[in-house]
């Protein structure tokens, strides 16, 4: 991607989600149709498919933002490879094979059964993957409050938007491990309310999230480190597309969990949630080519904050059901006040009419 198609206007970027939405749409109601051999079956499986693409579109615009701020660090070269390779991942590995591994794991079955299970008994695979939640809930939600605390302990970090809360925790991160020990104490706290077997379960899936999170850090570290070694340009590789895959899968596991509730039909939700996925990937490359995340200092504030109340809603849904809805609406809403406070900063300071190439010197300088 190069700043070249910058010039490109703002629909021009979702061509390609536009026709998958419309043959996603198209395959939904078939699939409805073939189900049930009703007009009904049909437009019920047309609309869940088009909830769910609201449904993960609203849930991953912080998503879109965070996959933004790391490709912008990355080679044309390893661009290319995350928003090809990487999106077909992202739609058949974490919306279709990681439900049928999880089921396939928890059933004690090969992936094979758990796919005919999904295809035949879709209720029983419901209810696998409604039974797996807190494990997943638990390890999604230590990962991703790993990625929104290291944003923000970060004490070369200058530029502020809720200041005493963001310069405190600058501040702080002259301590090593500070948002490591915040995390665990954070998972001690809701495995003591949770109690029993599910304590164990949770504080044990939290430290393997916590040491996935890890884990990629330092394979990020060496193999970036070992590219730069190689070439020079080589930025961002391998190790950043490791990270940005696993970062979003961890966004998709409250999508998928969550999806179980409209439907049951595996294929159904991957078709829906496929649909938010390209969505996801346009928003992606339009904040890259244009330089937004230049523009409006911050709106990667409001997306890391975002990320950081998703992780503690998927540690209260261990305790409780929160609606995908507020999900979703809440992390939307923090992005868009972060967009207008964005918009009042550069009307206050002259900057609507300067290129996206000076704004990263400001914030150097800031």
């Amino acid at each position: 991607m190069t700043q070249s198609s910058s010039s490109k206007s703002t629909l021009g970027y979702f061509g390609w989600a536009f026709i998958v939405t419309i043959a996603g749409l198209v395959l939904g109601g078939l699939l409805g149709w073939n189900m049930t051999g009703t007009l009904g079956g049909l437009a019920t499986a047309f609309f869940i498919c088009a909830v769910l693409a609201v449904l993960e579109i609203s849930l991953s615009f912080d998503n879109a933002i965070v996959n933004a701020n790391k490709l912008k660090e990355m080679t044309p070269v390893w661009q290319h490879r995350f928003l090809t390779w990487g999106i077909v991942i992202a739609v058949f590995g974490m919306r279709i094979v990681f439900p049928l591994a999880i089921v396939a794991i928890a059933a004690h079955i090969d992936p094979w059964e758990a796919l005919k299970l999904a295809a035949t008994r879709p209720a029983q695979y419901a209810e696998i993957m409604h039974g797996a939640h807190l494990p997943i809930a638990a390890f999604g939600g230590t990962f991703l409050m790993m990625v929104g605390l290291t944003y923000f302990f970060n004490h070369e970090k200058n530029v502020h938007w809720i200041a005493f809360l963001e310069k405190a925790m600058a501040h702080f991160a002259t301590i090593k491990g500070i948002e490591i020990a915040f995390v665990l104490i954070f998972a001690l706290i809701f495995a003591g309310l949770l109690g029993g077997e599910d304590a164990t379960t949770f504080l044990y899936s939290s430290v393997y999230g916590l040491l996935t999170f890890l884990l990629v850090e330092v394979v990020s570290g060496f193999l970036d480190a070992s590219q730069k070694t190689m070439s020079a340009a080589a930025k961002g590789g391998l190790g950043a597309f490791l990270y940005l895959e696993i970062l979003d899968a961890s966004f998709s596991f409250d999508g998928v969990i969550g999806a179980f509730a409209l439907t049951q039909n595996l294929f159904v939700i991957a078709i829906g949630l496929g649909i938010g996925a390209m969505y996801v990937r346009s928003m992606t490359i339009m904040l890259v080519e244009k330089g937004t995340l230049a523009h409006y200092r911050y709106l990667e504030h409001g997306a890391f904050y975002a990320i950081l109340i998703l992780s503690v809603i998927m540690y209260v849904q261990t305790l409780i059901h929160i609606p995908e809805v507020i999900t979703g609406l809440g992390g939307a809403v923090l992005i868009g006040i972060s967009l207008w406070s964005s918009i009042r900063y550069n009307k206050r300071n002259g900057l609507n009419h300067r290129s996206a190439d000076e704004e990263p010197r400001d914030r150097a300088n800031a």
